[in-house]
C-alpha cells in the first residue's frame, strides 16, 4: 500500500478585526422639544397648540365681573403673554419648563379668584376676600341644600372641587405646551414677540380702543393687584376695627340713664330678610309692594296705630343678613366677617343689649334661621333665644326658610309675647320668608287655622320650584316682590291682632335683594319704620322728617345703617357717657 499524499498545510490568514463606532450627533434643545411634536400628526399638533393657546389667553383676559364678561374683553392684547413668551424664549428648558408649569398654575388660582369675584359681586355686591370669605363657601352650600336638596348640593360641590382641579392642571399642562412651543421655533417666535410688544406699546401709547375696551391689556397683572390690596386692607382693618370698637359713646351710661322714655312699653326691632329699595321703587316690584304697604297703613290706621318710616344704607347686600343686624344694632359699620368677629367678642353696647343693661325689660331673641348654637345671644344681651327647633313648627320648609313668617309670628305670641309677665318685653324677631330663591312662597292663612303649621304642606307643594326662578331674572323680581308683600303683610296683621297701647315695632329690611333682582347698579338703601299707638313715642322723632305710613317717600333722610343705634338712644332719652376701651 502506498503511502498516502502528505497533507499540504494551508497558512492561516490574519484577519483583522475592525471595530467601528458611529456617533450620532446629540441634538439640541430645542430638537428635543420638537422631535415628539413631529411625531404626531400636524392637525392634531397644532390643534392642541391652538386649545392651549386660547385657554391661556382666557385666563389672562378674564374680568372678573359678571356684566363685563363680553366677547369684546377677549380681543385684547395682554401684556402678561408677551412678557411670559419673552421669559420662555430666554430661560434654559429645565428652568422654563418649571416657571411654566408654577406659573400656569398661578394663573388657575388667578382664574378662580375672578370667577369667585364674579359670583359675590352678582350676589353679595362686592368682590371675593381670600382672607374672610372662605367661611361663606360653607354657607353657600347649605344655601344650596336648603334651596335645591341636598342631591343638586353634593353634585355641586363635586363640580366645584373638578373645576378647581381642571382649571389648575390644564393652565399649567398648556403654559408647558406653549413654552415648548416657543422653544422649538425659537426664531419665529422671537419675531413674533418683538411685533407683539411693539404693537402693544403702540396700542397703549395712543390709547388705541375695539369697541369701547383698550387694546393694549394688563387685565391679570390688575387682578393680581387688586387681590393683593384686598389682602394688605383687610389686615389693616382688622387693628383699626377693633380700636373702633371699644370707644361707645353709650358704654359708661348706667341702665338707669338708658332708654328712659320708653319704660313700660313693649319694643319690637324686626328685621324682614332682603327687604330693600328695589322693593318699594323698581317698576316690575313696586306696584304689588306699594299696594301693600297702602293698604297696611289704613288697616293700622284704623287699628290706633300711626307711622314713620325712612331710610337707612345696609352694611351689606345681597346677603349676609347677620351684617346688617349687627351693623344696625351695634352703632359699628360691620361689612365683613372679621368686624362682625371681633364685636361679637366685644362688649361694645348693642342696641337690644341697653334694654337688658336697665333691668326694666325681659329680653327675647326670635330666630327661626338659627338651627344651630349662637353664642351672639351674649353679645345681644337676650335672655332666652327661640330657634328653628323652638317654635313647635311641623310643617314643610319653604325652600331655605324653615317656616312661614305668619307662624314664626304666631309662635312668638303664643310663647313670649302673649304670655303675662312682670316686665316689658323686648323682643328681636327675624322673619325669614323673603329669603331667596323666592319660591315657594307661603300664602296668608286664617289665624286660627295655623296649628302646628302642617297647614302649609299644600301651599309649598303648589307653590313655583326654585329651579324655575333662579335663573330666570323677571321671575325673580316678580317673586321677590311677593314675597315682600306677603312679610308685610303677616307682620302688619299680627301687630293689629295682638299689639297693645304700649308696643312700639320697631321693622326694617337687613339690605338689598342680589343684582339679578336689584340690579347692578342699586343702590344699598333699606326702609325703616316706627309704628306706635302712643303718639309720644312717634314725638320723640319728628326731626328725624320721616314719612308719615310704611312707604318712605324718595326724598325721605338716608342715614348710614351704623347711625341709627345712636339716634335712637339719643331720641329716648338715654345720656351718652362715653367709654374709651
Amino acid at each position: 500500500m502506498s503511502d498516502p499524499p502528505p497533507r499540504h498545510r494551508v497558512p492561516r490568514r490574519k484577519v483583522l478585526r475592525v471595530s467601528v463606532s458611529i456617533r450620532t450627533p446629540q441634538p439640541t434643545e430645542d430638537v428635543l422639544d420638537d422631535a415628539p411634536q413631529r411625531a404626531r400628526p400636524p392637525i392634531l399638533h397644532w390643534t392642541v397648540t391652538a386649545l392651549a393657546a386660547l385657554l391661556v389667553l382666557a385666563a389672562l383676559l378674564l374680568p372678573n365681573a359678571l356684566p363685563a364678561l363680553k366677547p369684546n374683553r377677549f380681543t385684547r392684547i395682554p401684556v402678561e403673554a408677551i412678557i411670559g413668551a419673552a421669559v420662555a424664549l430666554w430661560l434654559p428648558k429645565r428652568p422654563r419648563i418649571i416657571v411654566a408649569a408654577v406659573s400656569g398654575a398661578g394663573l388657575g388660582i388667578l382664574t378662580i379668584l375672578n370667577l369667585l369675584d364674579m359670583g359675590f359681586r352678582d350676589y353679595l355686591g362686592r368682590g371675593f376676600n381670600m382672607i374672610l370669605d372662605w367661611e361663606l363657601l360653607d354657607d353657600a352650600q347649605s344655601y344650596v341644600k336648603d334651596s335645591m336638596g341636598g342631591t343638586v348640593a353634593v353634585f355641586a360641590v363635586i363640580g366645584a372641587i373638578v373645576l378647581v382641579l381642571l382649571l389648575l392642571s390644564l393652565t399649567a399642562l398648556a403654559m408647558v405646551r406653549l413654552s415648548n412651543v416657543l422653544a422649538a421655533n425659537r426664531a419665529k417666535a422671537t419675531r413674533g414677540t418683538l411685533i407683539a410688544a411693539m404693537a402693544w406699546i403702540t396700542c397703549y401709547a395712543l390709547g388705541l380702543q375695539l369697541g369701547g375696551v383698550p387694546i393694549a391689556a394688563d387685565r391679570a397683572a390688575a387682578a393680581l393687584k387688586i387681590q393683593a390690596t384686598r389682602v394688605t386692607d383687610t389686615i389693616r382693618d382688622e387693628a383699626a376695627f377693633a380700636r373702633e370698637a371699644k370707644s361707645d359713646t353709650f358704654g359708661a351710661t348706667p341702665g338707669s340713664q338708658l332708654v328712659p322714655d320708653l319704660r313700660g312699653k313693649d319694643v319690637i326691632f324686626t328685621f324682614i330678610e332682603s327687604y330693600g329699595r328695589s322693593a318699594i321703587e323698581d317698576p316690575v316690584m313696586a306696584p304689588g309692594v306699594d299696594r301693600t304697604l297702602t293698604s297696611s297703613t289704613e288697616a293700622l290706621r284704623k287699628a290706633g296705630y300711626s307711622a314713620r318710616s325712612g331710610w337707612l344704607t345696609s352694611a351689606t347686600y345681597g346677603g349676609s343678613s347677620w351684617l346688617g343686624h349687627s351693623t344696625t344694632l351695634s352703632g359699628l359699620w360691620i361689612d365683613n366677617q372679621q368686624r362682625y368677629r371681633t364685636v361679637m367678642a366685644s362688649d361694645h353696647l348693642s342696641l337690644t343689649k341697653a334694654f337688658q343693661k336697665t333691668g326694666a325689660w325681659d329680653t327675647v331673641g326670635v330666630m327661626p334661621g338659627i338651627q344651630k348654637g349662637w353664642p351672639e345671644q351674649r353679645y345681644y344681651g337676650l335672655d332666652k333665644v327661640y330657634n328653628a327647633f323652638q317654635l313647635g313648627y311641623q310643617g314643610p320648609k319653604f325652600s331655605w326658610s324653615t317656616m312661614p313668617d305668619q307662624y314664626a309670628l304666631e309662635a312668638f305670641q303664643r310663647q313670649v309675647h302673649g304670655k303675662k309677665r312682670n316686665k316689658p318685653l323686648m323682643s328681636e324677631v327675624i322673619l325669614t320668608s323673603s329669603h331667596q330663591p323666592w319660591a315657594p312662597i307661603p300664602k296668608m292663612v286664617d289665624w286660627n287655622d295655623l296649628g302646628d303649621g302642617k297647614i302649609f304642606d299644600a301651599i309649598q307643594k303648589a307653590g313655583k320650584k326654585p329651579s324655575d326662578i333662579i335663573t330666570d331674572p323677571t321671575k325673580s323680581r316678580e317673586e321677590y316682590g311677593k314675597s315682600i308683600q306677603y312679610s308685610v303683610t303677616a307682620l302688619t296683621q299680627w301687630l293689629e291682632r295682638y299689639g297693645t297701647k304700649n308696643t312700639v315695632l320697631v321693622f326694617l329690611g337687613d339690605h338689598q335683594p342680589i343684582a339679578r333682582v336689584s340690579g347692578n347698579h342699586a343702590s344699598r338703601d333699606v326702609p325703616i319704620s316706627i309704628v306706635a299707638k302712643d303718639p309720644k313715642v312717634l314725638d320723640k322723632i319728628t326731626d328725624w322728617n320721616w314719612t308719615e305710613g310704611l312707604k318712605p317717600a324718595h326724598n325721605a333722610p338716608v342715614w348710614k345703617m351704623s347711625a341709627f343705634r345712636d339716634r335712637f338712644l339719643k331720641a329716648y332719652g338715654s345720656t351718652p357717657h362715653p367709654s374709651t376701651g
